[in-house]
């Protein structure tokens, strides 16, 4: 397989785990292993959109147990003969391969896949800000020598990438040294939020700045966040900026 990985440095690291659940987009190549009218494979593909049931293939990292994966998208871009290639934007740990597998298996003809390559993972996907592991070396070894960040920041984003497309809650900066030490935040420490927060859903908690502190479950709706005056209104469950970045305002028990 071949495409976006996304690659974490220093404290962004810890944004691993949530990076590897969000969704995935792939352009593949499916092998029939025997004519099938074009017709029809589009109509079975279409049937594979929504909820699936999935085993891990016998070669995956992961136990063999069926499970429930979304197939966000499933587009057939272009057919000629018995090689079908397509686009799917699907859940993380998605098997694409199994599902030309089940593909075959329901056109009655069988199928595998071919090539894979994955065109976006999360909010990273094949555009600009796209670089090669070369040109990560290139612009590191520009910079040793001659001091200039240019490429290196075009190559280097800043990990508040990741949470781009995640509600938010900025917070006070009398807050932020105690959610760094893990600390659920309170209503006083709210200073604006986005209107997507919803109870029980993943928030990025954010400084004024716009710089990332923890990820979070929203204990509340935005409505209710901006009605409270006191209470939990997000519980902290990955802490990313390291604590002493900001002055302590808080005191914790003797």
């Amino acid at each position: 397989m071949t495409g976006v990985l996304p690659i974490a440095l220093d404290e962004a690291r810890k944004l691993l785990r949530f990076m590897s659940k969000s969704p995935k987009e792939y352009v593949c190549v499916m092998e029939l292993h025997s004519p099938v009218d074009e017709a029809r494979l589009r109509e079975v593909c279409s049937e594979f959109v929504g909820p699936i049931y999935q085993r891990p293939p016998l070669k995956a990292s992961v136990k063999r147990r069926l499970r429930v994966r979304r197939i966000y998208e499933l587009e057939v871009l272009e057919v000629e003969g018995r090689y079908a290639l397509m686009k799917v934007g699907c859940e993380a740990g998605t098997y694409v391969r199994k599902l030309c597998h089940d593909i075959g298996v329901v056109l009655g003809v069988g199928a595998h896949m071919k090539e894979l390559r994955r065109v976006r993972s999360g909010v990273f996907k094949e555009d600009e800000t796209l670089v090669t592991l070369h040109d990560l070396k290139d612009a590191y070894d520009h910079w040793r020598e001659t001091g200039d960040e240019t490429l290196l920041r075009r190559a280097v984003q800043p990990m508040e990438k990741v949470v781009e497309e995640v509600p938010k809650i900025f917070i006070r900066d009398s807050a932020v040294d105690a959610i760094c030490h893990g600390a659920s935040l309170a209503a006083p420490g709210v200073l604006r939020l986005t209107d997507d927060v919803r109870r029980g859903s993943t928030v990025a908690l954010m400084t004024q700045k716009g710089e990332l502190v923890a990820l979070a479950i929203a204990t509340a709706s935005a409505e209710e966040v901006l009605e409270a005056e006191h209470g939990i209104v997000a519980t902290t469950k990955r802490v990313i900026m390291r604590p002493g970045t900001y002055p302590s305002m808080w005191r914790g028990r003797a």
